[in-house]
């Protein structure tokens, strides 16, 4: 099935026909009415740094919307200032409002968190936290935050909703003080996610496994919460700014993007290079780009032909962020007959955003290379590079066979992906290095530590591990496996050992058995109950415990039910031994 489709060099205006046709028969999936999240602020501000810019901006503030102003004075003054005039009719005009000066070591311990409608702010006094609103606003909480400092209290990449972070000197300050001033009144935003706790291998069994949403998010949204046993993954909805790179780097699915869901835009993909093609469109290139990058290159948004569109041969993927569409979808496309994808980097990418984009490229070229494909035929764009947007693609489209993925799991799909690419080229039987935390690899048993207790069957997320119906069996399949290395954390004889790396072959599609060992048959009833190994090794742990002493061991050669029998039975010969209890 290496099917190749020769590339035409040049057939512009009927691309542009088809692409049309193909846009006019397929919209992009949108949710109409998106779960959403409301914000309530009553305008009443914290202003943060040092005294002379806060006084600054609280003067600039002093006539707007905003309910109260309460300045928190955070750094020292840089110097004096060169009008003495300025700065008494400075304090003059604020004078009448809230304002605290923080101590050096104070201001070290200051804590703020929150979103738009409700931040706390608190410092440690006496080995205590000082909540902040209560006690210089008398108030449960802050609406807003404008933070002036030199070292912003909130140093994330994208920052809640209601936090402003600005110098005097910046060049935007006036518009961002303008914007700052609007914060009051009710706002809502799209609720960007849902998380399925049953598919996440964050955690199991007291062991921590994936954290790879974690450490993607520019908004530091995502966050481990610890039970009593096990730990699970929260998306902080009011914290979430949408940039999707969460649910493209969860290898489960647990994290699903709904605007649109992934499903739905690999749907839509394949429509599109199918009608295309219909259409008598040749050599598809698909571009990933934001709505906003789009709408700034001036197109048309229902025929994407205006003066500044690209090639009638490059198909726009419109998303709310690079980040919600990762290496399954990039794959997707060209499984599904595009000749080459193409990842429009945008400015202001926030820099976790971007090396995500950097590992996920990384990650889909190792898979095609493995696969026997070139490995360029993903590739990113620079911002404004109109020339590399609009070349002609230099691989032939693989196929020209309708892609459909009839099934609803993340990791199913992707099989599918995968092994559909791997039909269309020429795998390799070597184990292909990946980007460290990459979601591929399998496993190596050490047949003779393994006891087949069964602790990281119990364990595993996916069906990668399973246990034998009729007999005592570990069996794997590495298509399933997501490297979360739970299973590893909860063999109690570390037996299991990750080998991270995607194989191509297609063995790596069908379940092995990675260890088996007859029954061992329990010594009273001759039921099957564990193996011989499993019977040996409890036997060595409990050797010295007073309940399988001496005669008493041949207990653990009896299963549960036996076992409970024979101790019941000795406690009725001997009526005093029920005192040792």
């Amino acid at each position: 099935m290496n099917q190749r489709i020769e590339l035409v060099p040049d057939n512009e205006p009927a691309n542009r026909r088809a692409r049309a046709e193909a846009f006019r028969r397929i919209s992009w999936p949108v949710n109409l009415i998106p779960a959403s999240v409301d914000y309530v602020s009553h305008g009443h501000a914290l202003l943060l740094g040092n005294e002379r810019d806060v006084r600054h901006a609280a003067r600039t503030l002093g006539d707007s919307r905003l309910a109260s102003l309460t300045l928190l004075f955070t750094e020292p003054l840089d110097g004096t200032s060169d009008d003495d005039d300025d700065d008494a009719a400075l304090l003059d005009a604020t004078r009448h409002l809230t304002s605290h000066a923080l101590t050096a070591a104070q201001a070290r311990t200051l804590r703020l968190d929150g979103h738009l409608g409700r931040f706390a702010a608190s410092i440690e006094q006496e080995g205590e936290r000082l909540d902040l609103a209560r006690g210089l606003a008398g108030r449960e909480h802050f609406d807003c935050v404008l933070d002036l400092g030199e070292r912003p209290a909130l140093p994330l990449e994208l920052p809640p909703p209601g936090y402003v972070a600005t110098r005097r000197d910046a060049p935007d300050q006036a518009r961002r003080l303008e914007a700052f001033a609007e914060l009051v009144g009710e706002f809502d935003k799209p609720r960007y996610f849902q998380v399925d706790a049953g598919l996440c291998a964050h955690s199991a069994n007291g062991n921590t496994g994936c954290t790879r949403c974690l450490e993607v998010c520019p908004a530091d949204a995502v966050a481990s919460h610890q039970g009593r046993i096990d730990a699970w993954i929260e998306i902080d909805p009011f914290r979430c700014h949408g940039v999707g790179s969460c649910s493209s780097a969860c290898p489960t699915g647990a994290i699903q993007f709904r605007q649109p869901e992934t499903q739905r835009q690999q749907a839509t993909l394949a429509a599109w290079l199918d009608a295309y093609r219909a259409a008598g469109g040749t050599a598809p290139v698909v571009r990933f780009a934001t709505a906003d990058y789009l709408h700034d290159e001036h197109r048309d948004d229902v025929s994407r032909d205006g003066d500044d569109a690209p090639a009638g041969h490059v198909l726009d993927v419109p998303l709310e962020e690079l980040g919600a569409a990762g290496h399954d979808q990039w794959l997707t496309a060209l499984a599904a007959g595009a000749a080459e994808v193409r990842i429009q980097s945008h400015p202001g990418m926030p820099p976790r955003l971007a090396r995500f984009i950097d590992e996920e490229l990384a990650r889909a070229r190792g898979l095609l290379a493995a696969l026997g494909h070139a490995p360029e035929r993903v590739a990113c764009l620079a911002v404004g590079d109109t020339a590399a947007r609009d070349a002609l693609p230099r691989h032939a489209v693989l196929t020209t066979e309708p892609l459909t993925l009839d099934c609803d799991g993340k990791r199913e799909r992707l099989d599918q992906v995968l092994e559909r690419l791997s039909a269309l080229g020429e795998p390799s039987s070597e184990r292909q290095a990946l980007p460290p935390g990459s979601a591929y690899g399998g496993l190596a048993v050490d047949t003779g530590a393994c006891t087949l207790c069964m602790a990281c069957v119990a364990s595993c997320p996916t069906p990668a591990l399973a246990a034998g119906s009729d007999s005592p069996e570990l069996s794997f399949r590495e298509a399933d496996c997501v490297q979360c290395g739970l299973c590893a954390d909860a063999c109690p004889e570390d037996a299991i050992r990750l080998v991270p790396g995607f194989l191509a072959d297609a063995a790596c599609r069908e379940r092995r058995v990675c260890h088996a060992e007859a029954p061992f048959a329990c010594i009273r009833c001759g039921k099957p109950f564990a193996t011989a190994s499993a019977i040996a090794t409890i036997k060595a742990k409990l050797a010295d415990h007073p309940r399988f002493a001496g005669e008493a061991s041949a207990r653990l050669e009896m299963c549960e039910d036996c076992r409970v029998r024979d101790i019941w039975h000795t406690l009725a010969r001997d009526p005093e031994s029920q005192l040792k209890v």
